[in-house]
């Protein structure tokens, strides 16, 4: 439960960060509204995100990797999608923001995943 709540906690820092570093991605309503698309993002990088990196394996293997920006932006954008039916405020108007979004992202959830030891809450969970 640690891990689940740690990993929300990271995706909506990481989007929050997006938010105010691109200057065409909006998030208008509460902050708690911001925890609930840390949570959309999750289940969508978890059910999702799997399926279509398998199917674009070949793509990931040609350009060593760097394809899997491309499905982090398609990730970002299914998640501005699926809030606008939930009302969460977050607005993303098109690719290139999105983009560059999904790099910041990226690089905070990898730092902030650090910095919490967020593995190491995963790991050591299974052992005992």
């Amino acid at each position: 439960m640690t891990y689940l709540i740690l990993q929300i906690m990271i995706n909506a820092l990481s989007i929050a960060a997006a938010v105010r570093f691109v200057d065409d991605i909006s998030f208008t309503g509460e902050w708690w509204k911001m925890i609930v698309i840390g949570a959309v993002f999750g289940v969508v990088n978890s059910f999702i995100k799997p399926i279509i990196t398998l199917f674009t394996l070949p793509l990931i293997i040609l350009s060593l990797g760097l394809f899997t920006l491309i499905i982090n932006t398609l990730m970002l954008l299914l998640t501005a999608k699926f809030s606008v039916p939930l009302d969460l405020g977050l607005h993303i108007p098109g690719f290139w923001p999105a983009f560059k979004g999904a790099v910041i992202i990226s690089i905070v959830s990898v730092l902030l995943s650090w910095i919490t030891g967020l593995k190491k809450i995963k790991y050591s969970r299974r052992r005992g």
